[in-house]
């Protein structure tokens, strides 16, 4: 069954939105399929972030994927198509899809499909999903997330997150030069999961390190998770009020359900209902506490994918106080951030338009890794998650930079330079410890970079609040026609600035597209496009061009 509307006239653009129903043939309907025959040249993205590197999906790219349950390392997902005809596919819940034999094939929802046309361009698709599915709120995250670089504690400290070594980061941060931005003290800093405290065995007062980093000129977010330790006095009350998940065997009575124990990449541990009121009460009133009587000003909430909802053990289901898909449980998590602008998430589900600050997945040491931000960028934006930073500079996995032999240096230079010029930029491993004078100071000046533009990142961040497009967009969407669908190295910023950093390890010089238009580059050049051009781009370049209004 497929939804199918009239004409309606949008009442913020000229373009009519045309929604209609496509019906599928005998066999796809009785398969619960939907096919749509792909136009010439029409490119397509959207679904899971995580895939943005395999970004667009077309014709000449063949592809299935699925918006259920199954990535226990996801990322933010969104049901959304978008495409660079103009054209849409939405659905309330998670579904199938598949690129192939010039159709794209929709299959496994429980909710009807809409397929729209919008308009003709990606821009077109993308303001008319977001009208009528995630219109914005007008809410964006908390402007020091845009304006300064932000750090995180996690390369450094690890699972060692003690008062003296949280302390001496911050100090050696504004020892370096760095500009004072938001600290994010990660994982372990608790007494247990679910008991968010600070632990007294590695933090003697902190109270009084919370106040050292605010004098530092730091804003403080803290690690937290859904999860709950078990054999702990926090689980025990939990359990007696029913706040947490249950599990039982499939068909037995609602009286044999016990607290659901689930496995994640930190061990086994009990699950929030956040589907109760009276757990996500509990939840934030943790949280109140701690911004309250210590200072905190923020949260980055991990965890919470939508395969932790999902039991792994035959004949055994997850039961809640309200039913509840696994994404909905995610998209019940991901709601706790909205009271909270010092936010970080990296796992969300249809939270498109709110002030959410939207993280990449981990990324790998790599250089492959490293030439998958901008892609994935572009496809959070896409998808209608505006505000996004991504992963920590050189890759948030410890692995690499504990082996001599896997780190580069040059890699984190580069990563940095990435970073700079995206609307946020977050450092993890200090820069002034693993790499040379020259190195570090090239780092550093990505850093003051990014500080100079915030008041322009800003303003981007807050146009997207109020018409819920997105900060970082491929060359496509402003410039529709050129063949610029499959440039997955170079990005705009908001309408006016192109930017087209290194990405190729050793590479001093790149390949730039200008659109139409004049450009003026960071070396003070300008260049009239369209046109295509070689440019220099020694080490300490982050190649970037100025609209010439």
């Amino acid at each position: 069954m497929f939804a199918a509307a009239e004409l309606i006239r949008s009442s913020t653009a000229s373009l009519r939105l045309i929604l209609f129903a496509l019906v599928a043939g005998a066999a796809l309907a009785a398969e619960g399929q939907l096919a749509v025959p792909l136009l010439s040249g029409e490119k397509w993205w959207g679904g899971r972030v995580v895939d943005g590197a395999a970004m667009p999906y077309g014709a000449t790219r063949a592809i299935a994927r699925s918006l259920h349950a199954i990535d226990p390392e996801s990322n933010q997902i969104q049901p959304l198509l978008v495409s660079s005809a103009g054209r849409y596919v939405w659905n309330e819940g998670p579904f199938a899809f598949a690129f192939a034999d010039g159709k794209l094939r929709l299959s496994q929802a429980s909710a009807d499909f809409t397929v729209a046309t919008g308009g003709k361009t990606l821009a077109d698709a993308f303001r008319a999903a977001a009208r009528a599915h995630f219109p914005p709120t007008g809410r964006m995250p908390a402007p020091l997330l845009f304006t300064a670089p932000q750090y995180n504690t996690w390369i450094e400290l690890l699972y060692e997150q003690r008062q003296e070594r949280v302390l001496k980061y911050a100090h050696d941060l504004v020892a370096a030069g760095y500009p004072p931005g938001v600290l994010m003290i990660d994982d372990n800093w608790q007494e247990a999961y679910g008991t968010w405290e600070f632990s007294a065995r590695r933090f003697s007062d902190s109270k009084a390190m919370m106040a050292e980093l605010h004098r530092l000129g730091f804003k403080v977010m803290l690690w937290v998770c859904p999860f709950v330790s078990a054999d702990t006095e926090v689980f025990r009350a939990l359990e007696k009020s029913n706040l947490l998940l249950k599990e039982k065997r499939r068909g037995a009575a609602a009286s044999t359900a016990r607290p659901a124990i689930v496995r994640w990449w930190n061990g086994a541990s009990a699950v929030l209902d956040l589907s109760n009121p009276e757990a996500r009460a509990w939840f934030h009133a943790r949280l109140d506490r701690l911004r309250r009587e210590f200072g905190v000003d923020g949260f980055k909430f991990d965890a919470g994918d939508s395969p932790f909802y999902l039991s792994d053990t035959p004949g055994v289901e997850f039961t809640s106080h309200r039913p509840r898909t696994p994404e909905e449980h995610t998209e019940d998590f991901a709601a706790v951030g909205r009271d909270f602008p010092f936010n970080e998430y990296r796992a969300c589900w249809k939270m498109a338009g709110e002030g959410l600050a939207q993280r990449l997945r981990d990324k790998d040491h790599t250089w492959d890794a490293l030439r998958e931000l901008i892609p994935g960028i572009v496809a959070q934006g896409l998808m209608g998650y505006a505000f996004t930073c991504p992963d920590m500079i050189g890759g948030g996995w410890s692995t690499a930079f504990e082996d001599p032999k896997k780190f580069d240096p040059e890699l984190v230079v580069r990563s940095a330079q990435v970073h700079a010029l995206m609307p946020m930029m977050q450092f993890s491993v200090a820069p002034w410890r693993v790499l040379d004078h020259k190195q570090a100071a090239i780092c550093l000046a990505a850093a003051k970079l990014h500080a100079r533009l915030g008041p322009t990142l800003l303003a981007f961040a807050r146009h997207a609040a109020q018409t819920g497009e997105p900060i970082v967009r491929p060359l496509a969407w402003q410039w529709p026609g050129r063949d610029y669908e499959e440039i997955h190295d170079q990005f705009m910023l908001g309408d006016e600035i192109l930017v087209a950093p290194v990405v190729v390890k050793g590479a001093r010089s790149r390949r730039v597209a200008f659109p139409p238009g004049k450009w003026r580059g960071d070396d003070d050049v300008v260049i009239e496009g369209p046109v295509t051009k070689e440019i220099a781009a020694p080490l300490e370049r982050i190649p970037h061009f100025q609209l010439v209004r």
